[in-house]
């Protein structure tokens, strides 16, 4: 068997097990190394590829891509710098929970560490980043080698689909030739696939979880982010059933499709209300379940902190339960559809519930009526809102949106899904995965994102010249980094500015123009409203708001004031 015929089925092999495995999308950057895999990939029915020539973005776009459809999503880089770039969205990937399969090609052995050009050292280059890593063979004739490659493909897939799901990495060297025989049919795959699952949750553990639910009377049900297709009737048949509050962090989504005789247990300004310090004394919990990870809010966390509920029940699928606060009593190591489908009687003080509801109407009404003197960047994100269509996709970016969409965010009976990268937190990728999470889902986007987190990423638009998308970016242009404004640095003014303010004076205008980005500027609110109602003209918009940092500080704290004067004249 000649070379090219050994290189064609090594890369074809790779490619079908892929799709045994369950992968249907490859986002690839092009390069020489990885010429071979590429063609493979893109010759391969089944498989869907998408073309972005920066690896940072491309890595972000992958992880939109596999955030929004929950399956492996593979990642195609040549060798050197280019899969160093992977590793931001790596870093999210792993810490978000977000099955990523990278596949960096190599130079062959002999050519590692003697000096060849774009030759890094690459196996195991992601460190404690990926869940599981490899270096492969060179193709070669071997059954052997094939055997190996399949088992490879497949141990890693069935890693990366293990909570807690997350990338993984495969490095894979080739030799020059580089070329295929494209219209070779793949060989056959002998490794069939994986069968089984988690463990049953057995009986005498819901009688545990029985047991934690009756000893409760002031019991909370706290919902961090969750996954798409996430079955949302359960928290509600849950809190029907128990008469629990459910604080609902926005990336949950359960602040959407709200069934009617919920409302009054869909918490959605709980943020607001823990900023005030009587009504926080006053609703301390005896019992927390939180699903999903930590909820975005700090006032949340200080709050959680400082009362140490007696029980506070965690529930995660993996051993390695999220718990940043370090007060969890109980790990629930099963899914939450098992948690909360548990039957008992509940012995919930009726008064602490209503308590609850009644602070979140106040917090609302004062919020939905709230009107500072000037224009400031909660007015466009409660407008956004209240304008966004049903059957809508929220990004948001984050750092300030992220948090302007909890405050105003209001529960509602619209089918509107938030998204945002909260695994590091990182401002960087956003444009990227917001792109990805369309590609996906195949729904109007929108997102929202601040002027610096949007010049992280505006290579993310390339993609959008090679293929179709549907993407309005709502650009919050402050001049520099808003959410400083709010942290302690902000109070010792030398050198503020200079380290955490990072104005720069740009106008977005000449990038829209670049990529032929529908583009308009308003600095009111109602600007902003006759713009909303325009619509859309292109595949990509962008919309960009002028507010002012120091205003836009102001303004929060004159909320969160009128918030907590309008719990105390309620008895707060």
């Amino acid at each position: 068997m000649d070379n090219r015929k050994i290189l064609t089925d090594h890369v074809k092999r790779m490619a079908e097990s892929l799709i045994r495995m369950g992968m249907t999308d490859a986002v690839i950057s092009p390069g020489s190394r990885s010429t071979p895999l590429a063609y493979a990939l893109v010759s391969t029915p089944g498989i869907t590829a998408h073309l972005q020539v920066d690896e940072r973005s491309a890595g972000f776009f992958a992880l939109g891509l596999a955030k929004a459809s929950q399956r492996p999503v593979a990642l195609l880089c040549t060798s050197g710098t280019a899969a160093s770039n992977f590793h931001p969205a790596v870093t999210e990937a792993f810490y978000a929970r977000v099955p990523l399969f990278v596949i960096t090609a190599d130079r062959p052995h002999e050519l590692r560490d003697v000096g060849a050009p774009q030759a890094i050292r690459q196996p195991g280059m992601f460190g404690e980043h990926v869940k599981y890593s490899a270096d492969l063979p060179i193709p070669e004739a071997s059954a052997a080698v094939d055997d190996f490659l399949e088992r490879q493909i497949a141990r890693a897939a069935g890693m990366a689909l293990t909570e807690p799901k997350g990338p993984v990495h495969l490095n894979a060297p080739f030799r020059e030739p580089l070329l295929i025989e494209l219209d070779h049919p793949a060989p056959p795959i002998s490794f069939v696939g994986r069968v089984g699952g988690a463990p049953a949750f057995t009986e005498d553990q819901k009688d545990t979880v029985r047991g934690l639910f009756r000893s409760s009377t002031r019991g909370i049900l706290i919902a961090g982010e969750l996954p798409p297709g996430f079955r949302k009737s359960l928290v509600w048949e849950f809190a029907r059933r128990m008469q629990w509050p459910v604080l609902c962090d926005p990336l949950s989504n359960l602040r959407s499709e709200v069934p009617e005789d919920c409302t009054h247990l869909c918490i959605d300004s709980y943020d607001a209300l823990l900023k005030h310090a009587p009504f926080a004394e006053r609703m301390a919990p005896d019992m927390v379940l939180r699903i999903g990870p930590q909820p975005v809010s700090k006032p949340l966390t200080l709050f959680l902190k400082r009362v140490r509920p007696v029980c506070f029940a965690v529930v995660d699928e993996s051993p390695l339960f999220r718990d940043p606060l370090g007060i969890a009593t109980h790990h629930l190591q099963t899914s939450p559809a098992d948690i909360l489908s548990v039957q008992t009687e509940t012995c919930q003080d009726a008064g602490y519930t209503a308590d609850w509801s009644k602070g979140n109407e106040v917090a609302a009404r004062v919020s939905e009526t709230f009107r500072s003197d000037g224009v400031q960047e909660g007015d466009y994100v409660r407008l956004l809102l209240e304008t966004l269509p049903d059957g809508s996709d929220l990004i948001s970016g984050s750092s300030m949106p992220i948090r302007d969409l909890d405050t105003y965010f209001r529960q509602t009976g619209r089918d509107i899904a938030c998204f945002s990268n909260r695994g590091a937190n990182g401002i960087d990728g956003v444009v990227s995965t917001a792109l990805g999470i369309q590609a996906a889902r195949k729904r109007p986007s929108w997102l929202l994102i601040g002027d610096l987190s949007f010049l992280h990423d505006v290579n993310g638009l390339i993609i959008s010249r090679m293929q179709q998308t549907d993407l309005t970016i709502i650009l919050s242009n402050n001049d520099g980094g808003g959410i400083f404004s709010y942290l302690p640095q902000s109070t010792e003014p030398a050198h503020f500015e200079e380290l955490f303010g990072t104005p720069t004076g740009l106008s977005f205008a000449p990038i829209a123009e670049l990529y032929d980005i529908q583009y308009s500027r308003v600095s009111t609110a109602e600007a902003f409203q006759e713009e909303l109602a325009a619509g859309k003209t292109s595949p990509l918009r962008i919309i960009e708001l002028i507010s002012e940092r120091a205003y836009n500080t102001a303004a929060h704290r004159e909320l969160w004031t009128a918030i907590g004067e309008g719990l105390g004249s309620h008895g707060f």
